[in-house]
């Protein structure tokens, strides 16, 4: 896996260099892998029967293939099959990956899209925010997550304990609402206010996403970041920092909220420690 990847990665060392530093036997490989990368215009190794080159050549562009359009497979769908293919090819060609990794592929083409891609005619307004959209439903769903629960309470009290996010979630806000994007729905202008989204993988290893209204969206912020403070403590200091007229409907409201995040297992549940009245 590591060798096929590298293909991908490439040298990064000019033809001068080449000449003069590298051994012979690895000329050879960076012409080959060279050619298997942008055969359209990097000519092949002239001892290598053109037969057996096509070999390589079909195998290593459709496992990346393969590999995008299973990760992106939305994004793949708003392209015709020939702008696909080009989008695929330059990003075969061009981009140098920093890992050896099959299962980077996705994210390497996130980096290609947001950092080295410049914009072309068939590609949508939204292809960045797409794209990251579907990579970490990807990356939630492989996520590794240790799960020792020895000091969480899954059913500990949310207002008068310590709420704890799951580490298998991820908050974002977007400019498009990506989680509505497909064939049919392709918004060319940005939403007037961010879409603020919460993608979750539940305790049943399913993928989820949930919609957050600001007050939720600073609740979970607060939450992230905090260690001490229970979750009637941190409604207070929200109700405080935006300025609320009526803290009790805060409370009402932020409580309901709590309920619904850990109904989705986006909180485990409240740390084991002496409930705190407020």
């Amino acid at each position: 896996m590591p060798y096929t990847i590298s293909i991908i990665s490439g040298c990064g060392v000019n033809s001068n260099q080449m000449a003069l530093e590298i051994p012979a036997f690895k000329k050879v490989q960076y012409e080959f892998t060279a050619h298997l990368r942008d055969p359209e215009t990097v000519s092949a190794p002239s001892d290598i029967e053109d037969r057996r080159m096509e070999i390589y050549r079909g195998l290593l562009y459709r496992n990346i293939e393969n590999f995008l359009s299973s990760a992106f497979p939305v994004l793949h769908r708003l392209y015709t099959d020939d702008n696909w293919h080009k989008l695929v090819r330059h990003f075969f060609a061009h981009h140098r990956s920093k890992s050896p990794y099959f299962r980077d592929i996705p994210r390497e083409f996130l980096d290609y899209l947001h950092n080295e891609r410049e914009s072309q005619p068939e590609d949508p307004a939204f292809i960045n925010e797409l794209a990251y959209y579907e990579w970490i439903e990807a990356y939630l769903a492989y996520a590794e997550f240790d799960e020792n629960m020895s000091n969480i309470d899954p059913e500990g009290d949310l207002m008068h304990n310590v709420p704890v996010l799951s580490p298998l979630t991820e908050l974002r806000g977007y400019n498009f609402p990506v989680h509505k994007i497909k064939p049919g729905f392709e918004p060319r202008q940005a939403s007037k206010q961010p879409v603020f989204l919460m993608v979750y993988r539940n305790s049943q290893d399913k993928i989820g996403f949930m919609e957050l209204n600001p007050l939720t969206v600073t609740l979970v912020e607060h939450i992230e970041s905090n260690h001490t403070k229970t979750g009637k403590q941190l409604l207070k200091e929200i109700a405080e920092l935006l300025k609320l007229p009526d803290p009790e409907a805060v409370y009402s409201s932020g409580e309901q909220a709590l309920k619904q995040l850990r109904d989705k297992d986006i909180l485990l549940g409240t740390l084991l420690l002496d409930s705190t009245e407020t």
